[in-house]
């Protein structure tokens, strides 16, 4: 309804006159004198406004995010609810791609922090898709400031920048040989230390039917995406993907151990001692090979020791499964690859909505009291901590903080070595495998990531990803015999003009600075 001008204009006039005349008056006190003016009224303070709901990809895990325990307390102490998604557990670089190409408005990205996609993530940055987050950090950030290593946040810049929040991993070796103790026992062997004697145990669990399966039974499996199988490569002084080799890191497929072995293990697969259909198995193939009784060993990481022990015993009840030794090649070359630099990044798409929010919700979650509950939970309830040790109680822990890990963006550095000690200890399974691979086996045995805190190596970055495919498919197909053996030089100046040589010099040049 449209209201008359003029009695608007008269309506108006007549407030103004009275809020003048209240103005103007001054109440009198009971002596006669004139009051004092009171103070105006303050006005009351603006509601904040409402945090956005965030959204967030992070790493493949078993439980949904949306549902764990950890969700909600974050939810709680930072104010900020997220809309957790997760990349499949299979070729998850693939997915990613497609993701950041599409410009999916997501608020941040968590990617595990191994070679792979610490390259694309430099990638990503170069091409202008990230989130510059410096001013953001230097604005709303300064728990992230306080708690996170310098080194590791200079370590994660790309041209000078910084367009991730690196977690920086906890060195261990992650990876080795499991084997099917039981079936040892039935063969009547102890586990290998050396390669021959590995090759004599993988040989007595084809022919002797220790599982049962007659000629179905399979000495080794392994996935398809893992063409250098831990520990075995180590054996050959390959244990990382790239290796110190007289003083000058280089790659595998330039390593003169190559040739050594994939000759190694295409004579495994002739002799039907490695898995026939390893080239086409995912993670979980493999891994239910072992688990219903017909594989005697698998390469597995430690962190999967109780899941997959689970599902054997219910498989096979008097099954016993443990890691074997750090193998031995020729001249003592040992080793198997140990963690170094980040154990997961973290990022901000040129896409998202809540930039600014993201960062809030990151330095929220590195307050201490904060970033600790998350971690491991709460004193007394999920933990109990005694002479400096933090162990965890069961079955609350696992119930509730053992995917904690997957919410890391960023840790208190100082403090989070100590707490992650609860991790290792919520299961006497984990911890006897953690700790044989870590603590019980010889030190020399873990070979740390010599590029783990290397800056971003544009060469390196580039041509990694393409390089790291190109290097996996032919060796599967020299494993399989799919190409001769005497095509590998020919090979290798394919890999060299196809970015290899451009990232030796370029790694080479830093490694040289990175000694001094």
């Amino acid at each position: 309804m449209l209201i008359n001008r003029k009695t608007m204009l008269l309506t108006v006039a007549a407030t103004l006159s009275v809020t003048s005349l209240a103005a103007c008056a001054s109440p009198t006190n009971t002596s006669g004198g004139s009051a004092p003016n009171p103070a105006p009224a303050a006005s009351a303070p603006a509601a904040p406004a409402p945090k956005p709901e965030l959204k967030s990809l992070q790493i493949w895990q078993k439980d949904d995010y949306n549902t764990y325990p950890v969700a909600k307390y974050l939810e709680q102490a930072t104010g900020y609810k997220v809309q957790y998604d997760m990349l499949p557990q299979d070729k998850p670089q693939d997915k990613l791609n497609i993701l950041i190409a599409s410009g999916e408005p997501y608020d941040a990205i968590t990617t595990t922090g191994g070679t792979d996609f610490k390259a694309l993530y430099a990638d990503y940055a170069k091409k202008g898709a990230l989130t510059d987050l410096g001013p953001l950090i230097d604005k709303f950030g300064p728990n992230i400031k306080a708690a996170i290593d310098p080194a590791a946040l200079e370590a994660a810049k790309v041209d000078g920048k910084l367009y991730a929040i690196p977690t920086r991993t906890i060195p261990f070796a992650a990876s080795s040989l499991y084997i099917r103790e039981d079936w040892l026992d039935k063969v009547g062997m102890k586990a290998p230390t050396t390669l021959d004697e590995l090759v004599a145990v993988l040989k007595a669990f084809k022919d002797k039917d220790p599982g049962g399966n007659g000629d179905k039974n399979i000495p080794l499996t392994i996935r398809g995406d893992a063409s250098f199988i831990d520990n075995i490569v180590g054996a050959f002084g390959m244990p990382g993907f790239w290796n110190n080799v007289n003083g000058k890191l280089t790659p595998r497929a330039m390593d003169p151990a190559y040739k050594e072995y994939v000759t190694f293990m295409a004579d495994l697969f002739k002799q039907g001692l490695l898995d026939k259909e390893f080239g086409a198995n995912k993670d979980a193939t493999a891994k239910e090979k072992f688990t219903s009784g017909r594989a005697g060993m698998m390469m597995l990481n430690w962190s999967d020791v109780p899941t997959i022990a689970d599902a054997l015993t219910k498989s096979v009840p008097t099954a016993k499964a443990a890691f074997i030794p750090t193998i031995k090649g020729k001249d003592g070359k040992i080793g198997l690859n140990a963690t170094a630099g980040f154990d997961r990044i973290t990022y901000i798409p040129k896409s998202s909505k809540h930039a600014e929010d993201a960062i809030k919700w990151m330095n929220a979650k590195l307050e201490k009291d904060t970033f600790k509950t998350m971690a491991i939970g709460e004193e007394n309830k999920h933990y109990t901590f005694k002479d400096g040790a933090y162990t965890p109680i069961l079955p609350i822990f696992t119930d509730e903080r053992n995917q904690a890990n997957n919410f890391l963006t960023g840790t208190d550095d100082k403090n989070y070595p100590t707490y992650w000690q609860a991790r290792v200890r919520k299961d006497p399974r984990l911890f006897d495998a953690w700790n044989y691979m870590n603590k019980i086996q010889p030190d020399n045995t873990r070979v740390a990531d010599p590029l783990g805190f290397a800056p971003y190596l544009p060469e390196f970055s580039k041509s990694f990803q393409q390089l790291n495919t190109l290097v996996g498919d032919y060796t599967n197909k020299l494993i399989y015999g799919a190409e001769p053996m005497t095509g590998i030089d020919n090979f290798i100046q394919k890999f060299k003009t196809s970015g290899g040589d451009a990232s030796y010099k370029e790694v080479n040049d830093w490694y040289a600075t990175a000694k001094k």
